[in-house]
C-alpha cells in the first residue's frame, strides 16, 4: 500500500502520541502504515506512507536519488547569487549538503492558507523559492536557506519522485491511496526541469 498525505503544519509525522501536538492518527486510520521519510512539525505538503518496508527503503535511501520539490518562502530579496549558493556543496556543519538539482524563483503561488498564517512583517520583504534537492536530512532545506542568509518562513513539500501534490490535487488533511507505479520511473535528478503549473486549492 502506498498512500499520499498532505500534510497540515503543526502535525508531527508520527502515530504515537506527541503531548498535545497533532499527529497522523488523528487523520489517517490505516493499520500498519508508516512515513517513509520525514517531514518536520512545522513543515507542509506531501509526506508518503506505505506497509512495505522494501518501497520504504528505496523512497529514502539517498543513493537511490530520489528528487523532492519543496516551495520556500523565505525572508528576504532573493538574487542570482543565492541561487548560485544553493546550487553548490554547502557546509551545514554537521555535513555538507550536496547541490540543489535546481533553484528558482517562483511567483507567489496560489496554494492553500497557513493556519496559524506566517507572520506578517511590512518593513521586511519575503520572495517565494522552488527548491528540488535527492538528500532529505533534518531540516535541511531550512538550514540550506539560513546558510545563504535566507530564512525560511514557510516551507511546501510539492512533490516526491513522481508523486506530486499538483497532480493530486489533495487539501491539507487529506489524503489518498495510490498504486505504487506512481512513484516510478521517478525524474533522473541530474536531468530534472521543474515547471509547475499552478496548484489546486
Amino acid at each position: 500500500m502506498l498512500i499520499a498525505f498532505n500534510k497540515p503544519y503543526g502535525v508531527v509525522c508520527q502515530f504515537s502520541p506527541a503531548g498535545s501536538k497533532r499527529t497522523l492518527k488523528q487523520y489517517i486510520n490505516v493499520p500498519g502504515v508508516y512515513p517513509a521519510g520525514r517531514l518536520d512539525t512545522d513543515s507542509e505538503g506531501l509526506l508518503l506512507l506505505t506497509d512495505d518496508g522494501h518501497l520504504q527503503a528505496r523512497i529514502t535511501n539517498p543513493r537511490n536519488h530520489v528528487g523532492k520539490v519543496y516551495w520556500v518562502e523565505v525572508e528576504g530579496e532573493v538574487t542570482a547569487e543565492h541561487l548560485d549558493r544553493l546550487r553548490s556543496p554547502l557546509n551545514l556543519g554537521d555535513f555538507i549538503a550536496a547541490p540543489a538539482l535546481s533553484a528558482r524563483v517562483l511567483s507567489p503561488p496560489s496554494i492553500w492558507k497557513r493556519v496559524p498564517p506566517v507572520r506578517f512583517r511590512a518593513t521586511i520583504p519575503t520572495t517565494w523559492i522552488e527548491l528540488s534537492i535527492a538528500e532529505g536530512k533534518n531540516r535541511q532545506v531550512r538550514r540550506m536557506t539560513a546558510k545563504v542568509g535566507l530564512p525560511t518562513l514557510r516551507l511546501v513539500r510539492m512533490s516526491i519522485g513522481g508523486v506530486s501534490l499538483q497532480d493530486l490535487g489533495i487539501a491539507p488533511a487529506r489524503w489518498v491511496e495510490l498504486a505504487e507505479t506512481a512513484l516510478f520511473p521517478w525524474p533522473n535528478p541530474k536531468n530534472c526541469q521543474n515547471s509547475p503549473k499552478k496548484p489546486k486549492n
